[in-house]
């Protein structure tokens, strides 16, 4: 396993751990604004880690808003007593990028729990997918991520599904190069190697809606 990959999933280990210790604290409870969840975790993760550095905006969203995808800023809402949740933090260990999204589901709403699993049924699903190509471009994997969405019952809900991470500050994911992301428009192998000769690392995405319901779930972490 090259540095790199090493580097980038002992990252992922670490926000993995983050996210086990904000479910065992409790802290996803209803009554509670986003931006107040927001803040417990960005407090957490600085008593866990010493973090205070995010490459991307620290996210957490409930209710209607778990529709809007990531370059939206939506009403600060207020956790319900049935409500669905996601989170999505990007965090940086020690100048490597971690990037992860995991929903949660308070109640017993069957239709919400169906999309908690499937988003993550749907994850492994595209990644087995991506395993099993010599060649894939991010237009491929994308519409294969929308199909899925199809074949579960469900709407994609993001632009992407996906985009490229690394050492901090990775290659800047500027919108109008596509190829750094898992993009309807990126049409290059995505296991091509970068400008600077490396190979690439990938984030994999998966955003479902039911724009009827107005519920929406993520599930996002490292895809190679």
């Amino acid at each position: 396993m090259n540095n790199t990959k090493h580097n980038l999933i002992e990252a992922e280990k670490k926000a993995s751990e983050l996210f086990s210790v904000i479910e065992n604290k409790g802290l996803i409870v209803s009554g509670k604004s986003e931006k107040e969840l927001n803040s417990e975790i960005f407090e957490l993760a600085f008593e866990l880690y010493g973090i205070k550095k995010y490459w991307h905006k620290r996210i957490v969203r409930t209710g209607k808003n778990t529709l809007k995808p990531y370059d939206e800023n939506p009403e600060n809402l207020t956790i319900q007593k049935d409500d669905i949740l996601f989170i999505d933090f990007g965090p940086i260990f020690d100048e490597w990028e971690a990037d992860f999204g995991r929903t949660y589901v308070l109640g017993s709403n069957e239709l919400k729990h169906k999309l908690k699993k499937d988003i993550e049924l749907a994850w492994l699903d595209c990644k087995t997918f991506f395993d099993s190509k010599e060649n894939i471009t991010g237009a491929e994997l994308y519409n294969y991520a929308v199909l899925s969405a199809k074949n579960y019952g469900w709407e994609f809900g993001g632009e992407i599904a996906g985009h490229i991470i690394g050492h901090f500050p990775h290659e800047k994911l500027e919108k109008e190069d596509k190829t750094n992301y898992v993009h309807p428009n990126n049409h290059k192998n995505m296991l091509d190697f970068d400008k600077n000769g490396n190979k690439k690392e990938w984030i994999l995405e998966i955003h479902f809606v039911n724009k009827e319901k107005e519920i929406g779930g993520f599930f996002e972490q490292l895809l190679t």
